[in-house]
């Protein structure tokens, strides 16, 4: 999985030092543990819970929703007040650019 450090961070909402201390082996809160793990895909103990590439559908999904979202709160979309399918085929598009 090609990730930096600077995105796990911002995907995990953890702190740059705390992730380096988690590849560090270092002591971190079990929380922490769970939370990276989860978000790379694995389980606890690091086997492989789902595989990359549904791992990287995940994530493009995710992303293309935020992306859409950003998109629907600008002004000149909350005049016009998108329809759901209209916002359904936004994310779709965008989902295939990620």
């Amino acid at each position: 999985m090609n990730i930096s450090i600077e995105n796990l961070a911002k995907l995990s909402n953890l702190g740059i030092r705390t992730i380096n201390r988690f590849f560090a082996g270092e002591d971190i809160k079990l929380s922490t543990i769970e939370r990276l793990t989860n978000l790379l895909g694995l389980d606890f103990a690091g086997n492989e819970v789902i595989s990359l590439k549904q791992l990287e559908k995940q994530r493009a999904k995710e992303k293309a929703i935020f992306m859409a979202s950003l998109v629907q709160s600008t002004s000149i979309l909350e005049v016009q007040d998108l329809e759901k399918n209209h916002l359904i085929k936004s994310y779709q598009r965008l989902r295939k650019n990620f």
